[in-house]
């Protein structure tokens, strides 16, 4: 208790209010509840303890209202409706971001190029690319530029999918693929329209590569190593990883046997289920 009490110190000023203590017996931990006028809520001070679990996907929180914050992730809700557009965002943070979009305020400059952005976070994503920062996968070696493609990358070796769909189960590593799926059963018809042919698709990312198609447009993520050249830059993700590299983020669960990409280990599943994709009807 002591011990608590001087980390506590340097945050909790004596002369506002006196803190409780609760001792919970069942735990090693002590939870400290400090009430403070200048505080709007309660700090809450943990040790090595997040007891707000989502019971959806596992991950826990050091406070009540980061899970709720989080469950809206699983639940698709989004009570903050931008005004302009009818956009809504789950947090108010969020719309606090897209807002700028219309207002075309951009308070975050890069000191180096004098580059705007409308978030913090995006201007931490550029500044790597002025020092060649990057965020490495401490299991495969891979490399990102931002927190966000590493986490969902992460998601592959650990298999968590936290997006499920409410209708079929189905469960996703990816927000973006999870919301292409929800069309599947909404019968939503494809938003991104080829203004040339009139093609239609569900995500913008295959509308900007079948654009391609119109524009000749020449391959332009090349390979380093073999100078070959791909349309997308998923595609030259896929060949690096297959050809030049030992990596095999696909790992089979039962045998641990990897493989570089996701069709393959499905293909190597169907060894241990016991199942043929073709069957003899003779």
């Amino acid at each position: 208790v002591n011990e608590c009490e001087e980390i506590l110190s340097g945050i909790w000023n004596p002369n506002q209010c006196s803190p409780t203590v609760d001792r919970d017996l069942t735990s090693t931990s002590l939870t400290f509840l400090v009430h403070s006028k200048s505080f709007s809520e309660n700090l809450i001070v943990h040790y090595n303890e997040s007891p707000f679990k989502c019971s959806v996907c596992s991950k826990s929180f050091t406070q009540k209202r980061y899970l709720e914050q989080h469950l809206r992730f699983h639940s698709n809700e989004k009570p903050f409706k931008c005004t302009e557009c009818s956009k809504s965002f789950a947090y108010k943070g969020g719309l606090k971001v897209h807002l700028r979009l219309h207002s075309n305020e951009k308070p975050f400059k890069c000191s180096v190029c004098s580059n705007s952005f409308t978030d913090k976070s995006s201007l931490i994503v550029h500044l790597r690319l002025h020092s060649n920062e990057k965020l490495f996968c401490a299991l495969c070696s891979k490399s990102f530029t931002h927190n966000g493609g590493l986490n969902v990358h992460l998601r592959l070796h650990s298999n968590e999918k936290p997006f499920k769909c409410p209708v079929c189960s189905k469960s996703f590593t990816q927000k973006s693929s999870f919301k292409t799926h929800l069309r599947l059963h909404s019968n939503e018809k494809p938003s991104f329209q080829c203004i040339v042919c009139n093609k239609s698709f569900t995500q913008k990312g295959s509308l900007i590569v079948h654009l391609r198609l119109h524009s000749n447009e020449k391959p332009s993520f090349q390979c380093t190593i073999c100078n070959k050249s791909f349309t997308q830059k998923s595609s030259l993700n896929v060949h690096l990883r297959c050809l030049h590299s030992n990596v095999r983020p696909f790992n089979c669960s039962i045998c641990s046997k990897s493989f570089t990409q996701k069709y393959k280990l499905k293909s190597h599943l169907r060894v241990h289920a016991n199942l043929k994709s073709f069957k003899c009807t003779g």
